[in-house]
C-alpha cells in the first residue's frame, strides 16, 4: 500500500511531534485525528526519530562481521576498542551490524573449523587479529575480505603484494612487533644498565623467530650486550627456560613474540618476578600481569582503526585498494612495583618516555 503525504497533513504532524515533546499530543490526537491521520503520524515521526541508519540497512541487509581469534577468548580492552570505533561510525552491533565472535582456544585445527565456519555463515568481513588467525581465515577464502592486525611484516610473509596496494582480499593493520625489538633492549639496559647478557625467549617454530632474533643480535653488539637464546614450545618449557638462562648467568629477559609467549604472559612474568630477572616485553598484558616494563604498538587504537576498513569494505572499496597501516601510537608501560621487587630504581629518563606508570 502506498502513502501519499499531502503537505497540510506533514506540516500538522511536525505540529504534533513537537507537542509530543511535551506530553500532550495523546489528548490531541484523542479529539482530533481519524485513523489515515495517525497511520500517517505514525510513518513519519518514526522517519523524525530513526536513528542514522547505514547503507547496509538502506539496502535492507544487516551486515555480518565474523570475529575470529587463536585466543581462549576474546581480549577486552582491543575488542572494546574496535566497538568503539564502529559505534563512532553509526555501527550499534545488534541493530545495524551483527559481529560473529569465534575463539580458537589456542587450538589450530579449531581455528580453521572456525574460519571456514564464517564462510558458510557468508559474513561480509572476517576480522583477523593474530596471525593463526589470519592464516586460518587466508586458507578458507579467497574473495570475502579480511581485516588483519599483523604482528609481522605482511609484505616479507608473503600475504600482500605491497603495504600501499596489498592486492587481493587482505587488509588492515601491521603492528611492527619485530622491528621494535631493537629498540626494546635499548629501553632495557636504560633501565638496568648493569645488565650485560640478556637471556631471549623466543618458538623456533614460528616463522618470524629467526627474523626477530636478527634484529634483537644486531642490536646487542651496538649496546656491548651478549645474547642467550632460550628455545620454547610449549608451557612446560618456560620453568627450564628460566633455569637454563640463570645458569649462563643472564641478568635480563627479552622475549621474542609468538602465539606461546602472548598466551603465558602471566606465567613468564611470574617467572620472571620469582628468578629476579628485569625484563622488557612486547604486550601491555605482561605489565598487568606484574611485568617490569613493556614497549609496542598501543593495541587499542589499532583495533579502532580495523573499524575504519570495515566501514570502507562495507561501503564498496575493495582490500585491495585499502593500503595496510602502521602504529601512530607507540607505549612505553613501565611497573614501578615490580621494579621495587627487583631493587630496581627506574630513571627519571624512563619515566619521561613512559605513557603510563602502573599503579
Amino acid at each position: 500500500m502506498i502513502v501519499t503525504l499531502h503537505l497540510p497533513i506533514v506540516k500538522k504532524v511536525a505540529s504534533l511531534v513537537h507537542f509530543a515533546r511535551f506530553g500532550i499530543m495523546d489528548a490531541y490526537l484523542g479529539r482530533a485525528m481519524n485513523k489515515r491521520r495517525k497511520l500517517v503520524i505514525a510513518l513519519s515521526a518514526g522517519a523524525l526519530t530513526a536513528p542514522f541508519c547505514s547503507f547496509a540497512e538502506q539496502s535492507g541487509k544487516i551486515p555480518h562481521i565474523g570475529y575470529l581469534t587463536f585466543a581462549a577468548d576474546i581480549r577486552q580492552a582491543p575488542a572494546e576498542a574496535f566497538r568503539l570505533g564502529l559505534r563512532e561510525l553509526g555501527y550499534v552491533e545488534g541493530r545495524n551490524i551483527i559481529i560473529e565472535n569465534r575463539f580458537g582456544k589456542r587450538q589450530e585445527a579449531r581455528t580453521a573449523a572456525l574460519a571456514a565456519e564464517l564462510v558458510n555463515l557468508k559474513v561480509d568481513v572476517i576480522i583477523a587479529p593474530d596471525p593463526p588467525a589470519l592464516r586460518a581465515a587466508m586458507n578458507a577464502t579467497k574473495t570475502i575480505p579480511i581485516v588483519m592486525r599483523s604482528s609481522t611484516d605482511p609484505v616479507k610473509e608473503g600475504i600482500v603484494a605491497s603495504l600501499a596496494r596489498p592486492g587481493g582480499n587482505i587488509t588492515g593493520v601491521f603492528s611492527l612487533y619485530s622491528e621494535l625489538n631493537g629498540k626494546r633492549l635499548e629501553l632495557l639496559k636504560e633501565t638496568v644498565p648493569a645488565i650485560s647478557r640478556v637471556a631471549v625467549f623466543l618458538d623456533p617454530r614460528d616463522r618470524e623467530a629467526k627474523f626477530q632474533l636478527g634484529i634483537v643480535q644486531s642490536a646487542a653488539r651496538l649496546l656491548s650486550l651478549i645474547v642467550l637464546p632460550q628455545e620454547v614450545r610449549r608451557p612446560g618449557d618456560f620453568e627450564s627456560a628460566f633455569e637454563a638462562a640463570a645458569r649462563e648467568h643472564a641478568n635480563g629477559l627479552l622475549v621474542l613474540r609468538s602465539p606461546i609467549m602472548v598466551g603465558n604472559a602471566a606465567l613468564i612474568a611470574n617467572l620472571a618476578a620469582k628468578a629476579k630477572l628485569p625484563a622488557i616485553y612486547d604486550d601491555v598484558g605482561y605489565s598487568e600481569a606484574g611485568g617490569l616494563m613493556s614497549y609496542g604498538a598501543d593495541l587499542p587504537d589499532l583495533y579502532r582503526r580495523l573499524a575504519t576498513y570495515v566501514d570502507k569494505i562495507l561501503k564498496g572499496t575493495k582490500p585491495r585498494d585499502l593500503p595496510i597501516e602502521q602504529p601512530t601510537k607507540l607505549e612505553l608501560i613501565v611497573n614501578p612495583n615490580a621494579a621495587k621487587a627487583l631493587g630496581i630504581e627506574i630513571p627519571n629518563s624512563i619515566l619521561v618516555q613512559a605513557t603510563k606508570v602502573m599503579e
